[in-house]
């Protein structure tokens, strides 16, 4: 049997998700980063992207998560993110409105820039993962 590390993942809303796990995948700011049981601490910065969760029970759990940070303390995985959605919850039709109207986004200066890319990122990542139509 494969060694069981925590796995949390937070918003400012809610806890979205409270389990065992065997494997964690993080959307590292530069980056995937899998996490397994027994693993040197670590507090990384979150990209944009899909978190990864293979739980005890065989099941790979999927999440949209939007930056924040990740630890890895004692077997405990803590996601802290301002935003995250269970791939069951994202509608693909959703997520591709999302991403067209990302490219549509204007570009003035760097600023602007830098959100249109972590928008289509978003949409793009949302729509890898979606469950529902």
């Amino acid at each position: 049997m494969a060694k069981m590390l925590h796995c949390s993942v937070i918003t400012p809303e809610q806890q979205v998700f409270d389990a065992d796990a065997t494997e964690v995948i993080l959307p590292a700011h530069d980056g995937l980063l899998g996490v397994l049981s027994s693993r040197a601490p670590l507090v990384c910065e979150l990209g944009t992207g899909v978190l990864t969760v293979d739980t005890v029970d065989g099941a790979k759990k999927e999440f949209y998560v939007d930056g924040g940070f990740g630890q890895v303390l004692k077997d405990e995985v803590t996601i802290l993110t301002e935003r995250a959605a269970p791939a069951e919850n994202i509608s693909r039709a959703e997520a591709v409105k999302k991403l067209d109207a990302a490219h549509a986004m204007k570009i003035t200066d760097e600023a602007s820039s830098e959100a249109r890319s972590r928008a289509i990122a978003g949409a793009q990542a949302q729509i890898k993962i979606a469950k529902k139509p």
